[in-house]
Parts: structure tokens; C-alpha cells; sequence
């Protein structure tokens, strides 16, 4: 499979080398230009190319950028074919994208961008640390494998989204519309907790969505206090604890 993404940070640079292992083509872009991420497109496999480019002649889009940045896509999104499944992994800090009124007020944020860039999309991937998708990934039949939730309307767009996320070693869990898509956001009990297939299905029936930006709040004052640093395993401990 051919697949694009835009965004060379944590998650789009470990989801490039993953699903290039896996034997898909991958181009690679960012904001600037494919010269300065082409030493990294080369470690994990991708082909370093500007934004129009990751985005032609390809099958599946991955757009794992900061979330106040998706109006600037619009325009670069507006030529790809109604065919190629375009998949969000981002989320919403207001610390860290400023306040935007509409997600403030309850708009899910895949909603959101879905607006900003004017096509329908996917949600998957988002409820991951990074270090979590680059080394926690299992084989399928391992009883402890980590579960992820896909959420999205179109139901072709959704199974090939669950299989990429299959391929990068994590179980895929249909979680519903877009519009339900809260249910994965930040501070919700299925973020970055590493839960099951069990745990996930549980985790996503008991999300709040009042109680949910509270929590994110919380977690990022806790997470980014001057001289703290954390372990995966921590970060997670604490999701799990102040989402409980």
C-alpha cells in the first residue's frame, strides 16, 4: 500500500518506520522540506518529499501534526481522490495549541479537523505514547496485547484503518462515529492508558465527557511541573489513575 503522512515527530516518524517494516511504501513530509528530515526518512525506511507530494498518488493519508496546525492542510488536501482514507492521530492541548472555541465548547476534536480540512477522515492512533506504539506492539494472539480505538463513519475507511493499526502490532477497536470519537480523547479512561481488548471496550463505556477536559488539565500541569521527567510506565500509572 502506498501511504503519505505529514508530520515527522514521535508518532508519524515511529508509524513511517513501522509501517514501512511491514512492506508498505512510505513518503515522508513535514512543515519545512524533505532536506531536513531526509536523514530520518532514510533510518526508518520513508522517502523524505514536501506535503503535496506525501499526499499524490497514494492510498491511505496519516496526518499526525499539531492540532491547531490542520487549517493550514486545507488547501494541500483539496486534489486527493474521495477514495484515499485520510486517518487523524492528533489531540488537543489548549497549553500547547491555544484555546479553540468550538472544541472548548464540545465539538470532538476529529470533528473538528474533519471541518478544518474539508474531507471525512479517520480517528486512530491518538490514544498511544509514543513510546508505547514504538516498542509495545504484540503479536496478535498474545492475551496482554494493547488495544487502540479506530473511530470514523465510512465503514471501508474504518477496516482499512483497523488493519494498519493490526500491522503495527496492537489490537484495532471499532469505537464508534466520529462524533463519538470523544470517548478517545485526552483524559478520558481510554488515553494512553495500555489497556486490553476488555479493558478498552470498558474503558471507552465509561468515559465522561464533562469530566474529561478537567482530567487532561490535571494531567498535563502534573506531566509538565519544572524538573519532573517520567518513564512510559509512570505516564501510564498516572493516566490510568487520574482518568479511574
Amino acid at each position: 500500500m502506498n501511504i503519505g503522512i505529514i508530520g515527522a515527530g514521535h508518532i508519524g516518524a515511529t508509524l513511517a518506520r513501522k509501517l514501512a517494516a511491514c512492506g508498505h511504501k512510505i513518503k515522508l513530509a513535514n512543515s519545512k522540506d524533505p532536506q531536513s528530515i531526509q536523514a530520518l526518512a532514510e533510518e526508518v525506511g520513508a522517502k523524505a518529499v514536501t506535503k503535496e507530494q506525501a499526499v499524490s498518488d497514494v492510498d491511505v493519508i496519516i496526518l499526525s501534526i499539531p492540532f491547531a496546525r490542520y487549517p493550514d492542510l486545507k488547501q494541500t488536501l483539496s486534489q486527493v481522490p474521495e477514495q484515499v482514507v485520510v486517518i487523524d492521530t492528533s489531540n488537543y492541548y489548549p497549553q500547547r495549541d491555544g484555546a479553540i472555541k468550538e472544541v472548548d465548547e464540545g465539538k470532538p476534536e476529529s470533528v473538528w479537523v474533519s471541518e478544518q480540512i474539508g474531507r471525512p477522515l479517520i480517528k486512530a492512533w491518538n490514544a498511544v505514547l509514543a513510546a508505547t506504539l514504538a516498542d509495545q506492539g504484540q503479536p496478535a494472539e498474545s492475551a496482554t496485547r494493547i488495544a487502540l480505538p479506530v473511530a470514523g463513519d465510512d465503514v471501508r475507511a474504518e477496516a482499512i484503518a483497523q488493519d494498519l493499526v493490526e500491522e503495527t502490532g496492537f489490537t484495532a477497536l471499532a469505537a464508534g462515529s466520529l462524533q463519538e470519537s470523544w470517548r478517545q480523547q485526552p483524559g478520558t479512561p481510554a488515553y494512553c492508558t495500555e489497556l486490553t481488548l476488555p479493558e478498552l471496550k470498558q474503558a471507552l463505556e465509561a468515559a465522561d465527557k464533562a469530566r474529561a477536559p478537567l482530567n487532561r488539565d490535571g494531567l498535563m500541569a502534573r506531566f509538565m511541573a519544572p524538573g519532573t521527567e517520567f518513564t512510559r510506565e509512570q505516564m501510564v500509572a498516572i493516566n490510568r489513575e487520574m482518568t479511574a
